[in-house]
């Protein structure tokens, strides 16, 4: 039973978002939220945000298949960042010339795994 969360569009580099997710990808879920919580990076906290959504997920589904759930057996077993689309602005500069300020997004994806599955992936 896997659970994925998806946070389109956000205004963070995507360089800067990989850094945090690299310090989460592969711990346990509960670990990975407290890790974020206090990681001084300003894209932590939309990657705590997705991974709170993808454990959330997973209650949701094993309620719903009649499942007993335990956060605490949850494992962070993809979490990727992907570019979005780039806002592109302009900035006044000396003697009348423009110059291009580019904007990056991204596209944060996690997926939340029990322990069972991840050992039977493998």
């Amino acid at each position: 039973m896997e659970a994925m969360a998806k946070a389109r569009f956000i205004r963070v580099t995507p360089r800067k978002a990989r850094r945090v997710v690299d310090l989460i990808r592969g711990k346990q879920a509960t670990e990975a939220v407290t890790v974020l919580k206090f990681a001084p990076q300003a894209a932590s906290e939309p990657v705590l945000k997705v991974v709170q959504s993808a454990i959330a997920n997973a209650r949701v589904i094993a309620d719903r298949d009649n499942v007993a759930f335990d956060e605490t057996k949850l494992v962070i077993k993809t979490a990727v960042v992907d570019e979005g689309p780039t806002l592109k602005r302009f900035r006044p500069r000396a003697q009348g010339r423009a110059s291009q300020i580019l904007k990056r997004t991204s596209h944060i994806t996690v997926v939340v795994a029990p322990i069972d599955d991840k050992e039977g992936a493998r």
